[in-house]
């Protein structure tokens, strides 16, 4: 039986991954859950697994301080996430990872401090776990490259101008119930380039083996082509429980009462390429991984403020590019090999735009 430490469990991530639990009490036990707010959600739950309860501004570090668990999840919001994900494998947790921000702000030092201590990283993101999917048993040298699936989130076929759209526009995604953040990252596309950083330092690859197909019915979740030309792909339906449950079971397979793809009522799968005209966040974060240093934690941290700023209102949907953008071109350089150096790159676009 694995214990399991939940961080962030009353976002949809978390929710997702009690179900999961409940599914199978015998194989996982929950020994802490913590929450940013949302006090009386996470003490129910608590009392319902017979787990530690912890809620607040730090209650994600001190959930896992104060706990002995085996592999511990990561879904907090935005950049909360990069402390506690440095704690837990500080202890020797295996970390189940699906807040984007910890590898894209500083995934050099994540993956040097778990590979110095044994520490495995299990994606959670359902592109990235059809990769680690795809990977079982390949040797080391062997991937040519890998392909991201984007579904085109809801600005995908229009409006023509996006200048104009409201935060209940951005939010209101065709395939996927997620958090305000990553719902926004999807719709602006940003979500996806994140996601090219992740596979960087999750799999190892240059970045510039890595590319990204729109794919609207979201059952291709990603792609791996292999030195003699086979290319393998996951498919699976868009419920993020299949892969939470790898994650947690890894390397075993449980099952799950979940119905799987019905190809033929499916009819078709359809994919084309991405319009980055339309969605310039992606090739914003290529630029970013080319200038190296921090610039990919000013990245994660200016596309936090600038979203915020849009779902209060404060600005329009197509300033957000151009908030990230302006962070990019402003930003002091500089080695980006500490939590301190990470910390002050967001601090800085936090102080200057």
């Amino acid at each position: 039986m694995k214990r399991i430490v939940i961080l962030g469990a009353t976002g949809s991530i978390g929710t997702s991954a009690v179900d999961v639990v409940r599914t199978h009490p015998h194989d996982f036990r929950v020994v802490a859950l913590s929450a940013f707010s949302s006090r009386e959600k996470v003490d129910s739950l608590a009392l319902e697994f017979g787990a530690r309860a912890y809620v607040g501004e730090d209650a994600a570090v001190r959930a896992v301080e104060e706990s002995e668990a085996d592999i511990c999840l990561v879904a907090t919001v935005g950049l909360s996430g990069l402390k506690p994900t440095l704690a837990a494998i500080e202890k020797g947790m295996d970390i189940a990872l699906a807040t984007k921000e910890v590898l894209v702000m500083a995934g050099e030092l994540v993956m040097a401090r778990a590979t110095a201590r044994g520490v495995r990283v299990l994606p959670v993101d359902s592109e990235h776990s059809a990769v680690f999917q795809c990977l079982q048993g390949a040797t080391r040298g062997s991937v040519a490259s890998i392909t991201l699936t984007a579904s085109g989130g809801p600005f995908l076929d229009g409006p023509k101008d996006l200048a104009a759209v409201t935060p209940s526009d951005a939010l209101n995604h065709p395939r996927w119930k997620m958090g305000p953040k990553v719902s926004v990252d999807s719709a602006t596309m940003m979500n996806k380039g994140f996601e090219v950083i992740e596979a960087r330092w999750l799999f190892d690859i240059p970045y510039d083996r890595i590319g990204v197909v729109v794919h609207p019915e979201s059952v291709v979740h990603s792609l791996v082509t292999f030195c003699d030309g086979a290319t393998l792909a996951q498919l699976s339906p868009p419920d993020m429980r299949v892969a939470i449950q790898y994650a947690l079971s890894w390397p075993a397979r449980l099952p799950a009462e979940r119905a799987g793809l019905d190809l033929a009522a499916l009819a078709e799968l359809t994919f084309r390429a991405l319009d980055s005209a339309r969605f310039p966040c992606v090739g914003l974060v290529k630029e970013a991984l080319a200038k190296g240093g921090c610039a990919t934690a000013v990245l994660a941290a200016a596309d936090e403020l600038a979203v915020g700023r849009f779902l209060r209102g404060e600005i329009g949907f197509t300033d957000i590019e151009k908030t990230v953008e302006r962070a990019l071109r402003q930003a002091p350089e500089g080695p980006c090999d500490s939590l301190e150096a990470v910390l002050s790159a967001s601090e800085w676009v936090w102080k200057s735009l």
